[in-house]
């Protein structure tokens, strides 16, 4: 079935693969591969790429983006991202920071901090850091940057065509910030993303 296809699979097994399967035209760095009709993922974190990526490509970006918030998993990661990439791994979601979290979301716009989630949580920073950590695999600042990204991947996606807008609306600041953020949670700058996610 994969003789003659584009193909991926954990760099671990890439050489025991390529000897096994010397037909199969091998990407080994990749996160997954679309070829048609044959998908295939690195592993089990990258199963779940794939699966965000199908559900982009049937269903839209938006719909894709609102399924990677629910499982608290990165808004989109491209199929050729390097499978080295350092990523937080999300644990199980914790209901009691959910009050903060929308809170944070309904405000992204503003110039929030660290301090400025502790505060609303009622705890420290340094309390709130190892709740982050525990509950959701990341740090707070990461959250924060994931989460103004992924406003501003909605707004490139919905039409917005001024960056300056977009970056402000973000809370990323400046159109550079933005293409500098965007480009290392998507792996795409502004421009790229747009003309492959929409937005005319």
């Amino acid at each position: 079935m994969l003789d003659g296809r584009r193909a991926t699979t954990h760099w671990r097994w890439a050489d025991a693969f390529t000897a096994r399967y010397p037909r199969v035209r091998l990407e080994p760095d990749v996160l997954f591969v679309d070829d048609g009709n044959v998908l295939t993922s690195a592993g089990s974190a990258a199963a779940l790429d794939l699966c965000l990526h199908l559900v982009r490509r049937d269903h839209g970006a938006e719909i894709a983006n609102a399924v990677s918030r629910r499982l608290v998993f990165a808004a989109h990661r491209d199929g050729g991202q390097r499978q080295f990439i350092e990523r937080p791994v999300p644990s199980v979601p914790d209901d009691s920071l959910t009050p903060l979290l929308d809170w944070a979301r309904e405000r992204l716009d503003r110039p929030l901090t660290v301090a400025d989630l502790a505060a609303r949580a009622a705890m420290s920073p340094a309390t709130l850091h190892r709740r982050f950590r525990d509950r959701l695999g990341t740090t707070p600042l990461a959250w924060l940057t994931a989460e103004r990204v992924a406003l501003a991947c909605r707004l490139i996606e919905r039409g917005e065509r001024r960056l300056d807008l977009v970056a402000r609306a973000s809370g990323l600041g400046t159109a550079a910030n933005l293409r500098a953020k965007m480009h290392r949670h998507t792996g795409l700058n502004p421009t790229a993303y747009r003309r492959r996610f929409g937005g005319g």
